[in-house]
């Protein structure tokens, strides 16, 4: 492993700590007057969303931020377009994690997920101008859910943002912790044949050697009279992911070796507990990935009149997510007979240990060095139209949206093969393995898939998975003004219909092999990250990509497997209709609005409903629907109270609702056959339902400066959580890989008619559960020396009545970001922290694993050489945290990675 690259992460850090400039006196406005009545807060809000878009400099932007959070009625955090581009980031997820209470997870070194106040990215909508965004998932094996991925969107296309963690009457419903709104930019607020682009270079020190290109181009052009406007724009990113780690996929007590006289003369004498657990398999674990993002956005802006705007925006995006997975595992628990010791360790875990292979004369069967080796194909295509207007008469505004959404992924292939390597070897449950005849294993014809009877391995199928997602909306909005306490009631209607799809397909029938057959391409050089792992792991053969992709393909007989078609096509619609009322009001000192949301929600879930072994084609009758009706009244409140010019009250109280991801409403189900676990939905489900309260006190003590205290409790019922149970399925092994199934069946894991017992993760309905906590935001620029900070801090704790932690729920969490500005230069460090909290397994069927504690840090450097060129130096993950995972107690280990230091270079322009 060539060494790290850690100059560049020096370099930045004595940047930021270094640089000097002439103090300089900046400007400073006074405090901003809160708008009272409808009007002055209509032009409020549209001065705040002009210059939010042109305001140029780190504390100029910050002061916007303030702005927008300062004159809402509701519970709001915002982060402007400067903000976005001055954090390092490669998208939009990332730019908000200096905002109290939000934290993302980085499974894949990337923020993609996104928590609010402690509570589950499912269960926290997001909206690009209002519009909902289809999405499909890229991975092999995963279902869709209503989180937003926020990969998709390129931070230059994102004007501003809000995040709502009260809801208003007037906002789509569906969110617990938070609504996220996202607001491209408009043409008309920008000057007439504004042009702007960027080109830079991503590099990650974990991944081959070579830089990743980005670039991205904005042309916007309006008429003299601020009548017709439109903006174009174009980006390209790509990115190099490479995780590497260990992972272990389950674990059985010590008595499930007693086959095993070592084992059993181990429990006779009393130096190993029967009931200590033992990983099943320790796998060293490779992903590698080149991701690419192409996004165009088209927008018009139309006032035809002074009264009258008309707006129309396009999305089209396009995500390359083509990736190699590679797990290496000498399956233990495969071989129970084998096992020739057992190191019991601490807390009732065994922690290595020794198993013979058929380099050993007296050993009862071959071992099992599994190499999972899949390749995998995914493109998503998403794209969106939208079309608003609003018309505001004398007291009165009428206004209307439409818009409808796509996306799809039309291709989500897997070409999977299994060589095996039948030696001995050594295992550690922390450094991985090592083989007992390392020369023996480093060679490919030693690596079978079925082409010699008795040494075992898989030649493979490939699957090939289909998902789309379609959204479809329309909205009509009244309000009428009054010169009164209350100034304006407005009343609107919102329907939506959301289509999810999804259709599995395998194939089963491939050739067998061996790996000097097939072609090899050396071996691997990786975790290096992880000291003392054993060599065996690190560096170990690997197959030809491109010779293992071809096999598959090209000796597939096609034969596809009925129980992957009929467990995992299904299809869902989910059609809603809301209507509001909400009442606006300002006076003596007091702001915010009163409303109610009413929703009927509809939803139809289809899928394959059989008995016994599944067959093709599917039994007559056998698709089936299952149709659900909601109806939910929402009142909510929000009150703000200026105590002085410089200090603000709020409280705000809500019932909300929160619909479980798409997925899981369905019956379906997705197996892994080898080491029978799955995942599956339940049609049964139940909405989330919340009463949601907030306290709010806010200081805005000097300009770009603020100190706040909040406070929040979220009481849910119909909690859903997944969690995992033994059920009998049909196992496609029987003809797809008769080696391993007859394995399962002697271990009694299965029947020889096909059946076997699996570790299935099923969601369902826990009762009632809670949230509460608060957080502590700063935000200060230090007079007129160019530095300044932002910090926060928020205690969310999260627990179920019936006991168990809530998913996602980070129990403390706080983001530091020092910067400094002043003239041409520019720098900011930011770090991210998170305890540990609960995530679904990352494994179809496998437990729900506790993520340990995560920090990131990462910082800016800029330069402007003049009004129109600028230069940016970024760097992400520049400590390469590990990112951990353990099943209920640290010393047992479900999975840890690194994912490497990321840096981009870029250079900006704006004409």
């Amino acid at each position: 492993m060539s060494h790290r690259r850690n100059l560049l992460t020096a370099s930045i850090i004595a940047g930021l700590c270094c640089i000097t400039g002439t103090v300089a006196a900046q400007d400073a406005s006074g405090a901003t007057a809160k708008p009272q009545t409808a009007q002055e807060k209509a032009e409020a809000a549209k001065a705040a969303e002009l210059e939010g878009i042109t305001v140029t400099g780190i504390r100029a932007s910050l002061e916007k931020s303030l702005d927008t959070k300062r004159n809402a009625d509701a519970v709001v955090e915002a982060v402007t377009a400067e903000d976005i581009g001055k954090f390092p980031n490669t998208n939009v997820a990332e730019a908000m994690t200096q905002i109290p209470g939000v934290t993302i997870d980085r499974q894949f070194g990337q923020g993609d997920r996104v928590s609010i106040d402690g509570t589950d990215p499912s269960l926290n909508l997001t909206f690009l101008n209002g519009q909902p965004i289809s999405q499909t998932p890229w991975q092999y094996g995963a279902q869709p859910n209503r989180g937003f991925d926020f990969t998709m969107l390129a931070p230059e296309i994102v004007g501003r943002l809000e995040v709502y963690k009260s809801p208003e009457a007037r906002l789509p419903e569906g969110s617990l912790g938070g609504t996220i709104l996202l607001h491209t930019l408009k043409p008309l607020d920008l000057p007439a044949n504004t042009i702007r682009g960027s080109f830079g270079l991503n590099y990650n020190d974990q991944g081959t050697a070579g830089t990743r290109p980005n670039a991205s181009a904005l042309y916007s052009w309006k008429d003299a009279n601020n009548i017709f406007g439109m903006i174009a724009s174009i980006q390209h990113f790509e990115e190099k992911i490479d995780r590497q780690g260990f992972e272990i996929f389950s674990y059985s007590p010590v008595s499930k070796w007693a086959p095993s006289p070592a084992v059993a003369a181990g429990i006779a004498n009393g130096t190993l507990d029967p009931n200590a657990m033992v990983p099943d398999e320790v796998n060293s674990a490779w992903f590698q990935q080149k991701r690419k993002r192409d996004t165009a956005t088209l927008g018009f802006q139309i006032h035809p009149t002074n009264n009258w705007d008309i707006d129309i925006n396009n999305l089209f995006v396009r995500e390359n997510f083509d990736n190699w997975n590679q797990s290496l595992y000498p399956f233990t628990g495969a071989t129970p007979g084998n096992v020739t010791s057992f190191i019991q360790g601490p807390n009732g875990v065994v922690t290595g240990g020794h198993v013979c292979g058929n380099d050993s004369p007296n050993c009862p069967a071959i071992a099992q060095g599994t190499f999972d080796s899949n390749i995998r194909k995914s493109v998503v295509r998403t794209s969106a139209f939208d079309l608003k207007s609003e018309y505001r008469g004398e007291g009165w505004k009428l206004g209307g949206a439409a818009g409808y959404s796509k996306a799809r992924n039309d291709n989500i292939s897997q070409a999977v093969m299994e060589p095996v390597y039948a030696g001995g070897y050594t295992w550690d449950i922390n450094r991985g393995f090592n083989f007992d005849n390392p020369a023996a294993a480093r060679d490919p014809a030693n690596w079978h898939m079925g082409d010699v009877d008795g040494l075992g391995g898989w030649p493979g199928n490939y699957g090939d998975y289909s998902a789309s997602s379609r959204d479809t909306y329309g909205q009509l909005d009244f309000s009428k003004y009054f010169d009164s306490f209350f100034n304006e009631i407005a009343v609107g209607y919102r329907w939506n219909r959301h289509e999810e799809g999804m259709q599995a397909h395998v194939y089963g029938g491939n050739a067998p092999t061996n790996l000097a057959e097939l072609g090899t391409s050396g071996y691997t050089d990786t975790l290096d990250a992880f000291g003392g792992a054993l060599n065996g792991s690190s560096s170990h053969i690997i197959p030809d990509r491109d010779a293992q992709y071809a096999w598959v393909r090209n000796t597939n007989q096609g034969r596809e497997d009925p129980g992957t078609y009929l467990n995992g096509t299904y299809k869902l619609v989910e059609k809603t209709n809301a209507a509001y009322i909400q009442a606006n009001f300002a006076g003596g000192g007091f702001h915010g609005n009163v409303g109610v949301r009413y929703v009927d929600t509809k939803t139809d879930g289809t899928g394959f409903n059989y008995s016994g072994a599944p067959v093709l084609p599917a039994p007559a009758g056998s698709w089936q629907t299952s149709s659900r009706t909601t109806k939910n009244w929402l009142p909510s409140l929000n009150v703000a109270y200026d105590l002085t010019d410089d200090v603000v009250l709020r409280a705000a109280a809500a019932k909300v609702i929160a619909r479980p991801p798409y997925n899981m409403q369905v019956n379906n189900l997705f197996l892994n056959d080898s080491v029978l676990t799955g995942s599956g939905g339940n049609p049964d489900l139940k909405n989330y339902k919340s009463k949601n309260y907030s306290l709010a006190a806010e200081w805005y003590f000097a300009p770009q400066s603020y100190l706040a205290i909040t406070g929040f409790y979220k009481q849910i019922d119909n909690y859903t959580v997944v969690d995992s149970a033994n059920e009998t399925q049909f196992n496609s092994g029987l003809q797809n890989d008769p080696t391993t199934f007859a394995r399962q069946v002697a271990q009694g894991l299965c029947t020889p008619d096909g059946f076997c017992t699996y570790s299935i993760s099923r969601p369902r309905n826990t009762g009632s559960g809670k949230v509460r906590g608060g957080s502590v935001s700063y935000q200060q620029a230090f007079w007129d020396t160019g530095f300044g900070v932002t910090a926060n801090y928020t205690y969310a704790k999260g627990t179920l009545d019936s006991g168990g932690a809530l998913p996602y729920n980070s129990k403390n969490s706080y983001s530091v970001s020092p910067y400094y500005e002043m003239g041409p230069f520019s720098a900011r460090i930011t770090y991210n922290w998170r305890s540990k909290y609960l995530a679904g397994g990352y494994i179809a069927g496998a437990p729900p694993a506790t993520t340990a504690d995560y920090g990131d840090l990462g910082a800016t450097l800029g330069w402007k050489l003049n009004q129109q060129v600028s230069f940016t130096l970024a760097g992400m993950n520049l400590t390469n945290e590990k990112y951990k995972q353990y099943l209920g107690v640290t010393s047992m280990p479900a999975a840890k990675y690194t994912t490497g230091r990321r840096y981009m270079a870029s250079v900006h322009f704006d004409l």
